[in-house]
């Protein structure tokens, strides 16, 4: 008569319960530097903001906000937080549904419009997340080649997003009809080189505009040429650069970009217009074989219309306030300017200087600004010791970032204040006179306080 054989017995002397290794996973990220932490706010984003679990009292105090994307200072901006109200109280908290079913609202559409009006763009394509754009635009066009019986290859910069980097690598696994190269980080010779070799019937070149990590810009003009020298497509995420570049905010492509040029351009709503979700803009073939095809797309809830509505409202202060735009460029340039002196004879310099491979000294100034330390552990002592000082800075370690690179990633927003800058350039003199008054045996102290990406 048979019976249950119990679990312990069925194991082979090799088996084991599965995934007991997570926590030695864990153990060894946090000992190399490369654990991750969540911050926790207790208040809204913005300049100076409050960490959860601070201790009140008279030594309480805001902490100066060098981490967020909120790059115009619209994330608590009140025309923002009204219209979404509004538009809560009118069409409720959650769309109920896919774009596809019946979560399409009169706001996502009015957005829509409003978004390839201020790209230059035939239309324009909502999603939930960038994260998601970009997925979604990279396995719809795969798949449009694959079905028509056509090869695809893809191209893109080694410094690209993740969500890039992971869209092509996923289009490609398991099938010979997509193949993903990339190349040296803003390098159209290098570019050309692989474009040459290519023998795909259809060709992909992804790039991002604003680089989120170096903050410095693709060279827009140089790879649509190459693009049309090969018969490419180019493809853009400005998730950086929407509401910060370009003479009326639409970003590092402008919007008089002729659409051959830039075929495909995504854009987040979660940074310098202060809410959430991200789009893609192109033409009508393009936007109408997403929808049919874009799987991050079909099968995934609608953004709440009060977030759409948020939205609309930041694109008005977008199109009626260049002076935001004005003011970044200045606190950027006061930054940068104040360490210029700060840093000389130290060894560190900001990224994105002039004699960098492949900048240009009239390259468009971002508010993203990084000094990069090189190890883990200096980055972190650094990030710590600001915020000891009151001031709170990403620490970006690998594999966010290259090995020998980690950095902190200094982020500006338009609100601000000079006076806000000067108290950063001071916490940063005094982090460095400390560290150089360290005994140079001395190994900096790994805090995990208030770690980042």
């Amino acid at each position: 008569m048979a019976t249950d054989t119990p679990a312990s017995a069925r194991l082979s002397p090799q088996s084991s319960a599965s995934f007991t290794h997570l926590e030695d996973l864990l153990t060894q990220r946090e000992q190399v530097g490369r654990y991750r932490r969540r911050l926790t706010l207790d208040s809204p984003q913005g300049p100076h903001v409050n960490l959860a679990g601070q201790e009140a009292g008279a030594g309480m105090r805001p902490l100066l906000n060098f981490t967020a994307n909120d790059y115009l200072g619209l994330a608590n901006h009140p025309a923002l937080v009204e219209a979404g109200c509004r538009a809560a109280r009118e069409f409720g908290v959650g769309s109920g549904s896919a774009h596809l079913v019946n979560g399409h609202q009169s706001a996502h559409h009015q957005l829509e419009a409003r978004l390839a009006e201020l790209t230059g763009r035939p239309r324009a394509l909502l999603f939930s997340t960038g994260f998601m754009a970009n997925l979604g635009v990279i396995d719809a066009l795969a798949s449009a080649s694959r079905e028509a019986g056509r090869s695809l290859e893809i191209f893109h910069d080694r410094l690209n997003h993740a969500s890039l980097l992971d869209g092509a690598r996923l289009a490609s696994s398991g099938t010979t009809a997509v193949r993903s190269r990339r190349f040296h980080h803003r390098d159209i010779e290098d570019l050309e080189r692989q474009l040459a070799r290519s023998r795909a019937d259809d060709k992909l070149v992804i790039s991002d505009g604003v680089f989120s990590m170096d903050g410095d810009c693709a060279y827009i003009a140089g790879l649509s040429q190459a693009c049309a020298r090969h018969g490419a497509w180019l493809m853009i995420d400005d998730a950086h650069g929407l509401g910060v570049l370009g003479e009326h905010g639409e970003g590092l492509v402008g919007r008089d970009t002729p659409l051959a040029d830039v075929p495909v351009l995504i854009g987040t709503l979660g940074k310098a217009l202060g809410s959430s979700g991200a789009f893609v803009a192109g033409s009508d073939a393009l936007i109408e074989s997403l929808i049919q095809l874009a799987r991050p797309y079909i099968y995934t809830t609608a953004q709440p219309p009060h977030v759409a509505a948020a939205t609309l409202a930041a694109l008005e202060i977008v199109a009626h306030e260049p002076q935001r735009r004005e003011q970044l460029q200045a606190r950027v340039q006061q930054f940068r300017e104040g360490c210029t002196h700060l840093l000389a004879g130290s060894g560190l310099a900001l990224g994105l200087t002039p004699a960098d491979t492949n900048i240009s000294p009239s390259a468009p100034l971002t508010p993203i600004q990084p000094l990069i330390l090189g190890s883990e552990a200096r980055t972190l002592a650094w990030s710590a010791a600001l915020r000891e000082r009151g001031v709170l800075v990403s620490a970006i370690r690998p594999p966010t970032v290259p090995a020998g690179s980690s950095r902190l990633r200094f982020t500006f927003s338009a609100e601000h204040t000079a006076e806000d800058i000067v108290a950063l350039l001071e916490a940063l003199e005094a982090v460095l006179a400390a560290e150089k008054a360290q005994p140079r045996s001395d190994s900096p102290t790994i805090s995990p306080e208030g770690v980042t990406p």
